[in-house]
């Protein structure tokens, strides 16, 4: 019987954020830590942590919903696909990320299930927050800047500027 959980994660960051993040390979890779290839269409293929992971994406709905047929190198010869359906969800300023992951090859659940949480959710949490930082640190658009104060001048005495007794 295959395998399957459901796991969630709070992210510190919009839904389309996180969407544009998951289905973009520069940023998927630098929310992750690895290399990632990403075309974000349905029909889509992509490829994650130095092609350990590949795929197919299935169904998308804007910044709500992401459906891929997943899989590792480690999948047994001829297994199939498993299935990754992923939903977003604001709560607050945050995202609520849902992740169901079906079909996986009998036993392997606990191991996959692990490795959403110290491959994915872990990093991304440190991702968003490094930009939400970054953000903050930012000055605003149409903000000025702080004034600078002026050096204090010393008093310059040129010649011819002193009375002649």
């Amino acid at each position: 019987m295959p395998d399957s959980f459901t796991i969630s994660a709070t992210i510190p960051a919009s839904p389309r954020a996180v969407y544009e993040a998951w289905l973009d390979s520069r940023k998927h890779g630098d929310m992750t830590g690895s290399d990632a290839g990403v075309d974000g269409r349905v029909g889509g293929l992509f490829s994650a942590w130095d092609g350990y992971i590949e795929g197919t994406t299935r169904e998308l709905a804007a910044n709500q919903r992401i459906v891929q047929e997943w899989r590792t190198s480690e999948f047994p010869p001829g297994a199939p696909d498993s299935r990754v359906e992923i939903t977003l969800e604001a709560v607050g300023a945050a995202c609520r990320l849902t992740l169901k992951h079906t079909a996986l090859p009998p036993g392997d659940g606990p191991k996959y299930r692990q490795g959403w949480e110290d491959y994915y959710f872990k990093p991304m949490k440190e991702y968003f927050a490094r930009l939400a930082q970054n953000d903050r640190e930012k000055p605003r658009a149409g903000a000025k800047p702080a004034k600078k104060e002026k050096p204090a001048r010393s008093p310059r005495k040129t010649q011819g500027s002193r009375k002649k007794a």
